[in-house]
C-alpha cells in the first residue's frame, strides 16, 4: 500500500489537543486532586459520576481500617419471626465501606415547597413525613427546621434527566438520592440529598419517599421482589417496609465502615 499523506491542519489539531491534555493532567497533579466516584441512586438504577476530593482525604481513607459500629438498640432488638430472608447481596459497598449512621437520631430536613399553594405544600410535606416516619421504628430519626444541620435533606425537585445506556434519549426520573463525604473534627461523615419529582403525589409520593429514604439509611441497592419497599421499580400497589427490608438494613449496620471513625492513623502510636 502507498504511504498515507498527512494533512497539515489535522496534524495541528492533534498537536493542540495533545498539549491541552498534558496541561490538564499537569494541573490535576499540581493541585493534588484525585477522582473519587460518588454514587447517584434513582428509581432507574445506579449511575456513577466523578467527584473531586482532596488527596489528603484519600490518603487518610487508605490508612484507615473500616470497623463496625454497635447496632442501634432498635435494630439490635429486631427479630424476624417469619424468617423472610434479605437481599443484602444486592447492597453495594462504597469507597468508604457501608453507608451507615453512627450518631443518632439522624437529622432530617423536609424542605417546604414554594411553587405550589399552601394547601398543596402542606399535603406534600405530610406525605413525605409519613414515608420518613415509617422508618423511625427501626432507626432513631428527628425532623429539624435548619437545613444546614441536617444529615438527610428532602426536596420537591425534578431530578436531572438520565441518559440510558445505548440510547441518546433522556428519560425523566421519579426520584434521586445522592450522598457526599466530608470531615468534621477529623471524623469522616456523610450527608444525603433526596430529590422527589413534583409529578409524584398521594400514595406514590409516600412510596417514593419510603424507597429513597431506605437508601439514605444505608440500603445502597435494590430488592428483586415487588413485596419490598426497596424494589428496583415503581409498582401500581407500592409495598410498605417489609421484614426483608429490615433484615437487610440490620445486616448493613453489622458491616465495617470508615464513616463515623477518626481518620487519624494511630498505627504508629
Amino acid at each position: 500500500m502507498g504511504r498515507r499523506t498527512q494533512h497539515p491542519i489535522l496534524n495541528t489539531l492533534i498537536n493542540l489537543i495533545s498539549r491541552r491534555l498534558i496541561t490538564a493532567l499537569a494541573l490535576f497533579i499540581g493541585i493534588g486532586l484525585l477522582i473519587v466516584f460518588t454514587n447517584i441512586e434513582s428509581s432507574d438504577g445506579f449511575t456513577i459520576i466523578p467527584k473531586y476530593v482532596s488527596s489528603n482525604l484519600i490518603i487518610s481513607l487508605s490508612s484507615s481500617s473500616p470497623k463496625s459500629h454497635p447496632l442501634p438498640p432498635t435494630l439490635a432488638q429486631w427479630q424476624d419471626s417469619t424468617n423472610s430472608g434479605d437481599y443484602f447481596s444486592q447492597v453495594t459497598t462504597t469507597q468508604v465501606g457501608y453507608l451507615v449512621w453512627s450518631q443518632f437520631p439522624v437529622r432530617v430536613y423536609i424542605e417546604p415547597p414554594k411553587a405550589i399553594s399552601e394547601k398543596q405544600a402542606q399535603a406534600w410535606v405530610n406525605a413525605v413525613f409519613q414515608g420518613v416516619q415509617e422508618w423511625s421504628n427501626y432507626l432513631p430519626l428527628t425532623i429539624v427546621e435548619q437545613p444546614e444541620i441536617a444529615d438527610i435533606m428532602i426536596a420537591r425537585k425534578a431530578p436531572p434527566l438520565q441518559i440510558s445506556p445505548g440510547s441518546n434519549i433522556p428519560r425523566a426520573r421519579s426520584a434521586q438520592t445522592t450522598y457526599e463525604l466530608y470531615t468534621s473534627n477529623k471524623v469522616l461523615s456523610h450527608r444525603f440529598t433526596i430529590l422527589l419529582s413534583p409529578t409524584q403525589t398521594g400514595e406514590y409520593l409516600i412510596a417514593a419517599t419510603r424507597h429513597e429514604f431506605g437508601h439514605a439509611l444505608g440500603i445502597w441497592g435494590h430488592s428483586p421482589l415487588q413485596t419490598d419497599a426497596l424494589y428496583f421499580s415503581q409498582v401500581r400497589n407500592p409495598s410498605s417496609i417489609s421484614a426483608r427490608d429490615v433484615n437487610t438494613l440490620k445486616r448493613v449496620y453489622e458491616q465495617p465502615t470508615t464513616l463515623g471513625w477518626s481518620l487519624v492513623d494511630n498505627s504508629a502510636t
